[in-house]
């Protein structure tokens, strides 16, 4: 089963990308919940962490495609080197706007310049792993992979950051992040090899996005977002409500296990249906899968639960990537990648911010409403979009 991996790894620099890669993207996992868990320690208020929460991942999100721009047009070191050190300034910022109290808008606006340069290194590994294979099906195993690298990074990331707030010091888990975007990012940027070749020398106007297909999965990756952001902070506020708040972090990574699973295995085999049908049943069942949860009155029965939606995470997250780089011109392939993963950013925001006000009234329970709505109208757009040259396909 792992042969597949093995190959791709095999083949020069793809290991030193990927693997630096994944460093690169703790703060993806880290930072949400560590704002959660200092903001809602300090405050004892759900609603604000929330909105610190979405404040940057809105300003991720608005951050991500311009990055993307950017690297398919001067190449990805400059853009590494900047974002990372941006992103740890407004991280050490914030934390010190929480520390002193400076209150809104300050918190909310160190959240922002960490967020806007949040690194976007996902959609660059991609775009090297599109540039250095040519082979479809090695692409296929090469983005499986990276959804699995995806599902350590949340599952390594939330354990890390709860401990180090709960057991270290209040400020250690933000600091982390600060640490991971920081080497991540310059050691990426240094790995030339393996860059695609900027486009500023293309002559004649820029190719078309595809924004009859990417526009439709953008929307979809809004409420894939919004369930993510939610189920985060509705993690959180359960294992609280029950005295056991360490148990965030760990029911978190669960859930990634799961779809690290199932990533796992979509990469090794060749699924006998479209990437557009992938996605629309990942979505579907994704969705349904949150309505056991809301009977649920302990730890374990929720990461068993969680354990189970996660495996509809990866297929759902490999199909939209396979239909961006089937359909987006390789001169803006990581322009087009890093608008998937703004909507899943965009999304975030209001799930998380949503989440904290349901439970902020009627306790962690009622937020499960977030998600599942959220995954249903993210499917609901998978469903409805028809694009031309897939018609005969899907």
């Amino acid at each position: 089963m792992l042969k597949p991996y093995r190959r791709v790894l095999a083949l020069p620099g793809t290991f030193a990308f990927s693997l630096t890669g994944l460093i690169a993207r703790l703060p993806l996992s880290m930072t949400g919940l560590g704002i959660v868990l200092v903001v809602s320690d300090r405050t004892g208020s759900y609603g604000l962490a929330g909105t610190v929460a979405a404040a940057y991942v809105l300003a991720a999100a608005v951050g991500a495609p311009a990055q993307g721009r950017v690297s398919d047009r001067a190449g990805q070191a400059a853009v590494l080197r900047v974002t990372g050190l941006v992103f740890a300034t407004g991280i050490t910022l914030m934390l010190l706007a929480i520390q002193a109290d400076w209150g809104t808008p300050w918190v909310h606006l160190c959240a922002v310049i960490a967020g806007i340069a949040s690194p976007q290194a996902g959609s660059m590994v991609r775009a090297r792993w599109a540039y250095v294979l040519t082979d479809r099906r090695q692409l296929n195993t090469a983005f499986a992979l990276e959804a699995v690298i995806d599902e350590m990074v949340f599952i390594i990331g939330p354990v890390l950051v709860t401990f180090m707030t709960i057991e270290i010091a209040q400020s250690s888990g933000l600091l982390a992040t600060a640490a991971a975007a920081l080497v991540g990012t310059w050691v990426l940027a240094s790995l030339r090899s393996t860059q695609p070749p900027p486009t500023t020398h293309l002559e004649g106007p820029r190719a078309p996005m595809g924004w009859g297909l990417l526009g439709p999965v953008l929307f979809a990756s809004v409420g894939l977002g919004m369930l993510f952001g939610s189920a985060e902070v509705i993690v959180v506020a359960f294992a609280t409500e029950l005295d056991q708040r360490g148990a965030a972090g760990p029911i978190l990574a669960v859930w990634a296990a799961g779809s690290l699973v199932a990533g796992v295995i979509v990469g090794s085999i060749e699924l006998p249906i479209t990437p557009l049908r992938q996605l629309r049943f990942s979505l579907l069942f994704l969705s349904l899968l949150f309505i056991p949860l809301f009977f649920l009155h302990s730890v374990l029965g929720l990461a068993f639960g969680m354990f189970l939606a996660g495996f509809m995470i990866s297929p759902a997250l490999i199909a939209a990537m396979t239909l961006i780089e089937i359909h987006v011109a390789p001169s803006r392939l990581t322009e087009g990648i890093a608008w998937t993963t703004t909507g899943v950013a965009v999304g975030v925001a209001p799930g998380a911010a949503v989440a904290g006000w349901i439970i902020d009234d009627h306790g962690a329970s009622a937020g499960f409403w977030v998600p599942l709505v959220a995954g249903l109208c993210a499917a609901a757009v998978a469903w409805s979009f028809r694009p031309p040259e897939l018609a005969t396909a899907t």
